[in-house]
Parts: C-alpha cells; structure tokens; sequence
C-alpha cells in the first residue's frame, strides 16, 4: 500500500498544544483517559502541555476496550492491556483521547467500558484527527487536524512513544 505523510512532527505537536490548550479552559478539571494504544501516549502528552501551560497537571487514566469491540469474531485471541482508572470516574469529567475518529465504534466502546467504572458528569471526545465515514451519531469535542479519506483509506498515527523514529500521520491508500 503506498503511504503518504500527511502531517510531520511539527504539525502534530501544533495541534497537540492547541488541544491542551482548549481543554485546560475549561474550569472544571479533567481526567486525561487514553483509549489503548495511541491514546494513551498522547494523553500523556496533553497532561505535560497542560501542566507547562501553568495549570496542575490533571489526573490521568487508561482504557482498553478490547472486549467491548463489535468486531471481534473470526479475530485471534486479542491482547488485553487492562483498564485503569485511578479514582474511579464517578461525578468527574471524562475526555476521552483517542488518534484517529474513524466510524465511532471505538468511541462507543469506549463509552461502554466507563459505564462499567461509575458515572461520569461529563464524557467528551478529544482526537487527534478526524478521517470521517461514521457509522455511529458521534463527535469530537476536541479535534486536532482533520481530513477527507475514502472508506477504504488507512490513517497511521505513528508516535516516538510506540516505536516510530518520529512523529506522523499517515495515509495508505
């Protein structure tokens, strides 16, 4: 499949900063939750911008939605990472971080695992980029960058954190 880089490192940490920046606005704190893989680094990272933009750095959690997919069928035995979600969520505001916003079933998914943690007051949806083609009534609150791909299109987020020598989005067609 041939790839294209569609955003470098200096876009990425562009949008980043301006996502920590909107989020940290708001007056009432966060709970930064990173859905397994790449939202867990990035949420990491938007912690960090937050926290040098002045502000305390806002509690932190991860969730693995592996067996809350509706694709699993046919699949090998998935990895299963673990949640964790120091605290709990009851009564905190929740964003939800995520790479790439694609048909919305990771999202709801996602929504599905917090429900099995408590009851959040608030649940918003911060994405790094945003591909289009949803299947679900979902929208980011947060969005970093976003572009048009047909249906068939792969968006790579690739990050130092999971392996890459740098920072980008791809696109494979």
């Amino acid at each position: 499949m041939p790839e294209t880089v569609l955003f470098g490192p200096e876009e990425i940490a562009a949008a980043l900063a301006e996502l920590a920046r909107r989020i940290a606005a708001d007056p009432q704190p966060a709970v930064l939750v990173g859905v397994h893989t790449n939202g867990v680094p990035l949420s990491a990272r938007l912690a960090s911008l937050m926290a040098q933009g002045g502000g305390a750095a806002p509690e932190r959690g991860t969730l693995d939605i592996t067996l809350y997919r509706d694709d699993l069928a046919g699949r090998a035995l998935p990895l299963v990472r673990g949640s964790e979600l120091p605290g709990g969520v009851d009564g905190k505001r929740i964003v939800l971080v995520d790479d790439v916003l694609f048909t919305g079933r990771t999202v709801r998914a996602a929504l599905n695992v917090l429900a099995d943690h408590g009851r959040p007051s608030r649940v918003q949806l911060c994405v790094l980029i945003d591909r289009g083609h949803r299947e679900l009534p979902i929208a980011p609150d947060y969005c970093g960058m976003v572009t048009q791909t047909s249906a068939k299109d792969r968006i790579r987020v690739r990050l130092t954190e999971t392996g890459a020598p740098r920072d980008e989005i791809v696109l494979a067609r």
